[in-house]
């Protein structure tokens, strides 16, 4: 038990208590994932059969690491845990036990891109106005329920929801929510909060299926236990039941999704449901300096609703917070890329050692901007999903449609995709003929003849069922991937892309060349069992953004851009906290009650503590917001971090044509935190045009300015506003071309020589 060994007290205490409740408060950066694999593998080592540990993730990927360190540890065994995100363990037993509640174990997983087409189908049958009912609200409010186990029946008898749909205009609410749970179960699939919800309708309504699991996991682990939701808490309630032997690993300070339902009450009040509960809190931080764990800890206090804890760290001092403030949000981009370029050759960072977040998706293109100009390589995270992908979803209908022939939403996707002569019209005659028959699509298309008549449009639909027929012959006999390459070549898809000499033609040729790799790397995993193409779709279907996010273009070396809710559990050398201002971080929209205040802040700690080396803050004093230009001030957090731990500099390019448009010339690009009362002033007094005339110099009565082209370091020379002063120091960045200048009344600025006036002294 060498692995003991490389733990501190807290957490060695953590890993060796194995019997009863207990919950691990893990601080940033305190080593969680090692406690939690080290507790797997002690258990192990203690005699515990893998298969009776069950141990809950919200990534594959956190799983798949945490997995790889066990198996360093104890061996092989550890493949035969029950390891996993809670969508992929569950979906996993609603497989085994599909029959119990009315499906197949081959059920579609749909995605929210499925959801959304099969209510807009659904609202077009039902001739409700999609402008009113917004298929992403429509899915919001059906998603939100699930998590709190209302199903459709209570949902629609119950007058509170009626009354509230019907004051937001939307009283056909509990009717769609029917209608489209209906549909999924009549295509034998389920969408990702289904795979939730029917565990639980499992465990309610079969005990005898609950019972075998509460033996058969005799320890139950969850990380992240701060994001889970009602009815990811109460699985687990369940499940550990019978034994006690709960593990359950989170912080309070980083529960930051509410927004898909997450509940920070399951981990603040957990003890309630263990009175036995034993406590160890994780506090020492290995990844950030002294500075960001203050910084990080200063903030988080001002939450009410928390459980005590006090991080601190052994690490380096490091070096202070830098605010940096810019007057419009494209400058906020120039100013960061330009802090990137001077951190990169003064300290020899990589790219890959920073990342810029922010709190919308939105901010990136100032950014993105920035760094193009700069030469600077980048990835912004978030974007299209490679499985979201047209070219993509067209090939995954075809193998989820071989595979499950009530899928409605598979169907319509390929009906007539590459066109072959089945229009709108055939499509509704196929889809009323199985419902006025109580059959499925796939009796109707496999036996049009009987069903659609005779006649020129029923031709094609039977080609397309004979080719079906045939590509499930290929899937019976044939591996993943001999299977869906025999599909993307039959179905026409490969030669329609291929034909498509355009360069958007070529890229998404690429792209299912792609999915083929991805495939191929399925089956000839030694590892896997179980090569088949319905194991495979199940595995696509249950990726999340974080396994996405994983390089696979082999050049790991970029700038991350993200949102702070894509950053959550990743850290880096520096990170750059941009537009931290008012209305948009905290939000806008988070500003109605003390727990959505709290939450914004939450996600600031979670922001704040991302960063290992180095901490930048970044806010504009206007922007573009909805194509219309606003004054900003700067955020409330601000003023919650303690000034010791803020330092000004002077030696940046200036942040709009060399001048400080909004706050007065002789100030320092980098605010301190006690100045920013008279910013937010400024921002809500004084008009853009009137705020440069601070400056009290009389120019010479000769003043003629020199051409910027004759200007050297060393040189004194005389500003119309600014007075007298000596150059210091003059920097080349692409186009631009800016001074420092220690001026004799007004101190060190940087200004732009496109636009700032100099006169040659001497």
């Amino acid at each position: 038990m060498d692995y003991l060994n490389a733990l501190n007290e807290p957490q060695r205490e953590a890993v060796t208590h194995t019997e009863g409740a207990l919950m691990i408060i893990a601080g940033a950066g305190s080593g969680k994932t090692r406690v939690l694999t080290y507790r797997i593998a002690h258990l192990m080592e203690l005699g515990v059969e893998p298969f009776h540990i069950l141990s809950l993730t919200f990534t594959n990927k956190a799983a798949r690491e945490m997995r790889q360190r066990i198996e360093k540890v104890v061996g092989n065994e550890a493949r035969n845990l029950w390891m996993g995100t809670f969508h992929s363990v569950f979906s996993k037993i609603l497989r085994i036990e599909a029959e119990k509640l009315g499906y197949t174990s081959n059920f579609t997983i749909y995605d929210t891109d499925d959801s959304k087409s099969l209510i807009k189908q659904i609202l077009k049958e039902l001739n409700l106005d999609d402008k009113i009912y917004k298929p992403s609200v429509v899915l919001n409010r059906i998603s939100g329920a699930k998590n709190r186990l209302i199903s459709w029946q209570n949902y629609t008898n119950n007058p509170t929801f009626y009354a509230e749909d019907a004051a937001e205009m939307k009283p056909e609410m509990g009717r769609l929510y029917k209608t489209y749970s209906e549909r999924c179960f009549q295509a034998n699939a389920m969408d990702f909060d289904d795979l939730l919800f029917n565990t639980n309708v499992l465990f309610r309504n079969h005990l005898d299926v609950l019972n075998k699991y509460q033996h058969k996991f005799r320890y139950v682990l969850v990380d992240e236990f701060q994001d889970t939701n009602l009815s990811q808490y109460l699985i687990t309630k369940k499940l550990a039941a019978v034994h006690q032997n709960i593990c359950v690993v989170g912080d309070d300070a980083q529960s930051i999704y509410a927004f898909r339902g997450a509940d920070i009450q399951n981990i603040l009040n957990f003890a309630k449901d263990y009175p036995d509960l034993k406590t160890v809190k994780l506090e020492q931080n290995y990844r950030s300096t002294k500075t960001i764990v203050h910084v990080a800890n200063k903030v988080i206090e001002n939450n009410k609703d928390q459980l005590q804890k006090l991080v601190w760290t052994d690490n380096e001092q490091g070096t202070h917070i830098e605010v940096l403030k810019a007057a419009t949000d494209n400058d906020e981009g120039r100013l960061i890329a330009y802090s990137m370029f001077e951190e990169k050759m003064q300290n020899h960072f990589h790219n890959r050692d920073f990342a810029i977040l922010y709190r919308t998706n939105y901010q990136s293109r100032a950014f993105e901007e920035a760094l193009r100009r700069q030469g600077i390589k980048y990835k912004v995270y978030g974007g299209l999903s490679f499985y979201q992908r047209k070219e993509i979803k067209d090939l995954l209908a075809y193998l989820r449609f071989v595979i499950n022939q009530k899928d409605e939403e598979a169907f319509r996707r390929i009906i007539n995709q590459p066109k072959r002569g089945i229009g709108d019209t055939s499509v509704q005659k196929i889809i009323v003929a199985a419902h006025e028959n109580d059959i499925s699509i796939w009796e109707v298309v496999s036996d049009a003849g009987k069903y659609l008549g005779k006649g020129r449009g029923v031709s094609p639909i039977e080609d397309f069922a004979l080719m079906m027929k045939e590509f499930q012959v290929v899937v019976s006999k044939k591996d993943a991937f001999e299977a869906t390459s025999h599909i993307a070549k039959g179905s026409g898809l490969l030669r329609e892309l291929f034909e498509d000499k355009t360069v958007e033609g070529r890229a998404r040729y690429e792209n299912v060349q792609e999915l083929l790799n991805a495939v191929k790397e399925f089956v000839d995993n030694p590892e896997r069992e179980d090569k088949g193409l319905a194991t495979f779709l199940q595995e696509v279907a249950l990726i999340t953004t974080a396994d996405e996010n994983e390089g696979k273009d082999g050049d790991d070396d970029y700038v991350s851009l993200m949102t702070i809710h894509s950053a959550k559990g990743l850290e880096f050398k520096v990170v750059y906290i941009v537009g931290v201002e008012e209305d948009l971080f905290p939000s806008q929209m988070m500003l109605s009650s003390r727990a959505d205040l709290e939450e914004e802040r939450r996600l600031f700690y979670v922001a704040i503590t991302r960063a290992e080396k180095k901490l930048y803050l970044s806010y504009a004093l206007q922007r573009y917001r909805f194509g219309n230009l606003r004054m900003c001030e700067p955020s409330r957090f601000l003023d919650e971090i303690d000034t010791k731990y803020m330092t000004s500099k002077t030696n940046r390019p200036a942040t709009i044509r060399g001048e400080d448009t909004l706050t007065g010339f002789g100030k320092p690009l980098v605010r301190k935190a006690e100045d920013f009362s008279s910013v937010k002033s400024s921002v809500k007094t004084f008009p853009l045009k009137s705020a440069t005339t601070q400056g009290n110099h009389k120019a010479s009565p000769n003043f003629v300015a020199s051409n910027a082209a004759r200007l050297r370091e060393g040189m004194k020379i005389e500003h119309q506003k600014f007075g007298f002063g000596r150059i210091l120091k003059i920097d080349v960045e692409g186009m631009d071309k800016r001074a420092t200048i220690l001026f004799e009344n007004v101190g060190e600025k940087t200004l732009l020589l496109t636009f700032a006036k100099l006169m040659i002294v001497e």
